[in-house]
C-alpha cells in the first residue's frame, strides 16, 4: 500500500495545503518534530465540529477542508494525513465508531444518539513503527469540557480521552473498522445512513446542523 502519494481526497499539491505546511518544510526539524507540530495545528486551528454530515466526495478532499473553520473529526484527521504525507512521513486514515458520555445532548438532539461514527483518527509512520493520534478536539473546547487536550509526543499513541480532569468517563471505542489507504467515501456514506437515517429525509447531501 502507498502511504505517501497524493490521492483525490489527500490532494497535498494543492496551494493551501502547501501553505499549512510551509513553517514544518525545514530539514532542521525531524519527522517526529514536523508531526508533532504539524498535529498540534491541525488540533487547534480548526475547531471541531461535529454537525457537518456531507455526502458529497468533493467535499472530503483536503483542499476543501483546509478553507474552513472547523471540522469534524474525519475531516480534520484528512487535513493531518495529507499534510503529513507532503512533509514525506507516511500516513493513513482509521475509523471506528466511538461514544461520547460528556456535554452529549446536542448529539442526541440532532444525531438520536451519542454515538459517532464513522469517527475518524490519524496513524504516521515514525521510527519504525506506527503510531495512532487524534486532532479532532482542540485545546480551547477541551479546557470548557475540563478534559484535558491530547498531546503528540511522536513516541507513544495519543488518540482517546477515556475520563475528564474529575474522573468522569468522556470518550470510549465500540467498534475499530481498520485502518485505510485513501478515504472510503463510499464505505463511510454507507456508514452515515445505517446509523443515522432520519437526518437524511430532506433529500440533502450536505447538512449543516447549528451549534
Amino acid at each position: 500500500m502507498d502511504y505517501l502519494h497524493p490521492t483525490f481526497y489527500f490532494d497535498y499539491t494543492s496551494e493551501n495545503m502547501q501553505q499549512l505546511i510551509d513553517e514544518f518544510q525545514n530539514d532542521a526539524l525531524s519527522e517526529t518534530d514536523k508531526t508533532v507540530g504539524l498535529y498540534t495545528k491541525v488540533r487547534d486551528a480548526y475547531l471541531y465540529n461535529p454537525y457537518h454530515i456531507s455526502l458529497n466526495p468533493e467535499n472530503y478532499r483536503a483542499s476543501a477542508l483546509a478553507e474552513k473553520p472547523t471540522g469534524n473529526c474525519v475531516e480534520k484527521s484528512i487535513i493531518l494525513i495529507a499534510g503529513l504525507r507532503a512533509l514525506g512521513i507516511p500516513a493513513r486514515l482509521r475509523l471506528g465508531k466511538v461514544v461520547n458520555h460528556i456535554a452529549v445532548e446536542r448529539l442526541v438532539e440532532k444525531f438520536g444518539s451519542n454515538e459517532l461514527t464513522p469517527h475518524g483518527s490519524v496513524e504516521a509512520y515514525l521510527d519504525g513503527k506506527w503510531l495512532k493520534m487524534s486532532p479532532a478536539f482542540n485545546a480551547s473546547l477541551c479546557e470548557k469540557l475540563n478534559v484535558a487536550p491530547l498531546e503528540f509526543d511522536g513516541k507513544t499513541d495519543s488518540y482517546l480521552q477515556a475520563y475528564n480532569a474529575e474522573g468522569s468517563r468522556f470518550m470510549e471505542y465500540l467498534e475499530d473498522y481498520g485502518y485505510f489507504e485513501d478515504v472510503p467515501v463510499a464505505f463511510m456514506i454507507k456508514n452515515i445512513k445505517e446509523h443515522y437515517p432520519h437526518i437524511f429525509d430532506t433529500g440533502q447531501d450536505d447538512l449543516e446542523f447549528k451549534l
